[in-house]
Parts: C-alpha cells; sequence; structure tokens
C-alpha cells in the first residue's frame, strides 16, 4: 500500500537526534517513518544542535560518572536542553503543525517546546529506553546500568504521558511500557500502536544464492552498540573457538560502523575478518553462509536479522536478538541459547545446504510479507496519521 495524501499545504515536524540516513538500525526505522511522512505533508526535519566535546575514554568515563551520580542517563542527557536547528539554522517553527514527531526518548524532553505549535504529539520509541538499560545490567558495569535503568523508569513515568500518540517497535514492547503507564489509565494515557521496523522495497537480494556463499558466518550491526559489543564479546569467548576447532576453513566476518570498539576484542585471529562500513550490507550477507545473532540484551527487534532475510541467508540468534519477530525457530530461522546450543545451531546450519537453503527463503517470505516499508505503513494510516 502507499500511503494516501492529502493536502500538501498540511505541514508535520520530524525531530530526531540523528540523521535517517544514518548507518544502523535507528537510521533505517527514522527513514521509514519520514519517508511516510513526506508522502502526506509538507515536512520541516528538526535536529539538536549539540555542543562539541572530547570521544576520549577518559572524558566518557568522566562525564558518565556525573551523570550516574546525577542519576541522569547518557544518551537523555546528552540530547536535553540544546537549540533546535532545521537547514543548519536556529529552528523557528513554521506556524502550526498537523502532526509532530519525536524519533528516540532521548529527546522526549522537547514536547514543551513542541506542544504549542503541534496539534497531535507523536513520540517513536526505537527502544524501551528503561528495559535496555536492565537487560543490559551484568558484569562490572551492572549497577550502572541498573540505576540508569531506574532513572529511565521515572522520566518515562514523566514524559510518555504527555505525547499524544506512542509508537513502539513491538508487542513486547508494547507490554513493558503498558507496565510502565498502568497508573494512568485515565485520559492523560497515550494511546500505543506497534510500528514495526522495516525494510524499503529495494532492500531486496536476487540471483543465485547458492553461487554467491563463501564459508563464513556473519555479525552485522553498528559495532559501538553496547549489546552489539556485549554479544561479540560473548561469542567470541565462549562460541568462536569451538567452531574453530571444528570447522578450520571457517571465517567470521564482522560488518558494521566503528570496528574500532570491537577490534581489540578479535585482534591476532587471522580467521576474524572485521570488514567494518559498507554502503550495502546486503551484499556482504549474500556473500555467507549464516547470519549470526548472540545477543543478550535489547529491545525494539532487529535489523539485522531483517536484511539477512532480505538477503536469503540463514539466521541464528539468541531469543533475545529474535525477540519482537513473528517467526519460528526450525522454519524462519534457528534460535538458540547458550555457548553449547548456539554452537551446535550454527554447525547445524553450516553442514547443511537444504536446511540453510529453507531458512533463508522462509525468512525472506516472511521478511516481504510483514517487514518492508508498505505493510509498516499500513499500522500508522490505521493510527490516523
Amino acid at each position: 500500500m502507499q500511503p494516501s495524501h492529502v493536502d500538501a499545504r498540511c505541514k508535520a515536524l520530524f525531530l530526531t537526534p540523528e540523521s535517517p540516513a544514518s548507518p544502523g538500525g535507528g537510521g533505517l526505522r527514522s527513514a521509514s517513518l519520514l519517508t511516510y511522512l513526506r508522502a502526506k505533508y509538507d515536512v520541516d526535519t528538526v535536529g539538536v544542535n549539540l555542543p562539541s566535546h572530547s570521544g576520549t575514554v577518559t572524558a566518557r568515563v568522566s562525564r558518565n560518572v556525573v551523570r550516574l551520580v546525577r542519576g541522569r542517563p547518557p544518551l537523555f542527557d546528552r540530547y536535553s536542553g540544546h537549540q533546535l536547528v532545521c537547514d543548519g539554522r536556529a529552528y523557528q517553527p513554521r506556524g502550526y503543525y498537523r502532526v509532530a514527531v519525536v524519533e528516540h526518548f532521548w529527546c522526549a524532553s522537547y514536547v514543551d517546546i513542541l506542544r504549542p505549535h503541534a496539534e497531535r504529539l507523536v513520540l517513536d520509541l526505537h527502544n524501551v529506553e528503561s528495559a535496555l538499560a536492565r537487560s543490559c545490567a551484568r558484569g562490572v558495569a551492572k549497577h550502572a546500568f541498573l540505576r540508569f535503568a531506574r532513572a529511565y523508569q521515572l522520566l518515562e513515568h514523566e514524559y510518555l504521558p504527555r505525547f499524544d500518540l506512542v509508537l513502539v517497535a513491538s508487542e513486547e514492547d508494547r507490554a513493558r511500557v503498558e507496565i510502565l503507564i498502568d497508573g494512568r489509565r485515565q485520559a492523560g494515557r497515550p494511546p500505543l500502536v506497534v510500528y514495526p521496523n522495516a525494510l524499503c522495497p529495494a532492500a531486496t537480494v536476487c540471483g543465485n544464492r547458492e553461487s554467491s556463499e563463501q564459508h563464513a558466518i556473519v555479525f552485522s550491526g553498528n559495532l559501538a552498540y553496547h549489546p552489539n559489543v556485549e554479544a561479540v564479546r560473548w561469542f567470541h569467548r565462549y562460541v568462536w573457538p569451538r567452531l574453530r576447532k571444528e570447522d578450520p576453513l571457517l571465517e567470521w566476518r564482522l560488518v558494521g560502523v566503528n570496528p574500532s570498539t570491537i577490534q581489540s576484542i578479535v585482534e591476532g585471529d587471522s580467521r576474524v575478518r572485521v570488514v567494518g562500513p559498507v554502503e550495502n550490507a546486503l551484499e556482504q550477507l549474500v556473500a555467507t553462509k549464516v547470519a549470526i545473532v548472540p545477543l543478550l540484551s535489547g529491545s525494539g527487534t532487529r535489523f539485522k536479522i531483517l536484511e539477512a532475510w532480505a538477503a536469503r541467508r540463514a539466521v541464528v540468534s539468541t531469543t533475545r536478538g529474535a525477540e519482537g519477530l513473528a517467526a519460528k525457530s526450525g522454519e524462519h530461522l534457528l534460535i538458540a541459547d547458550g555457548a553449547e546450543a548456539f554452537a551446535n545451531a550454527i554447525l547445524t546450519a553450516l553442514t547443511s545446504p537444504e536446511l540453510r537453503r529453507q531458512l533463508g527463503e522462509n525468512g525472506h517470505n516472511l521478511c516481504q510479507s510483514r517487514y518492508t516499508w508498505h505493510n509498516a505503513w499500513q499500522a500508522l494510516e490505521e493510527a490516523g496519521l
């Protein structure tokens, strides 16, 4: 379906902390929503004028220690309280907007600035930040993540009811948000709509899949994102040694932006190839046999699985990694938890070309039927956007 067209004079505002063209899942989700809005409205795309700061490890640690003491989650603190910008200039509202969409909970604090200028305020939650932080609470950083999770929960209690509509990526995230605002079932409780992560129609791979396969497994994504770093570290420590021993020719590839973040984890292993950022992730995926998603934490749904399906590649994922997608283990992908089960699932897929073919085709069909922009846009149409 295409979004229905209305009077082009109707205006919308799109406030985003990151470029919709940026690599990674957040940019893909934002691009989908912005494309939909532009088909129906005259859209002002607004960003946040962030002050420059040092990116050294010492500076980051220092900032986060202060935030920990203050109980201010890093991204919410980073993106709050700054001047809004549009086309490189200080933003001034252009009259009244039919709808104003705020991307990410990090920018929810701008609700008071936008409220006088918009008929309808929409918050798009890429993740439920309190749940995301809580899922990361393990190891030496456990107590810090728990403190930030509690801080996010208080902020979510404060800000979510102040929007007219909240978009979430999955039914699981909708249930989490319902619990967060369960005590506000009066008029101030906003409707919750599942707007699934999805790929643009052009994101598909054709041709002879078997001839392009190389004997490799692949992990893709923003390699600086904490759940991805954690996944690489866990897989490298607990799963990869067994695969390396049992399959001496197997290569593990890491594809995505910010490769320096995980370089120290895998360096020194000639059979691990850090590909880094690429223009087309699907071309990298189709050149492998299995896409791995060894996530232990996270919220929302994983674009890395949708992209693997678009490339007709078999996926092996943890339960957490596959959360929120309408997929069945053994039909659309293989789900395995724990190092031994995860390694076994990968070896099973690697040694069974027919299983890989079936998983890849079934995943591709599911992606085409449920997780393209046109399918996802139906939820926005039904919500009256």
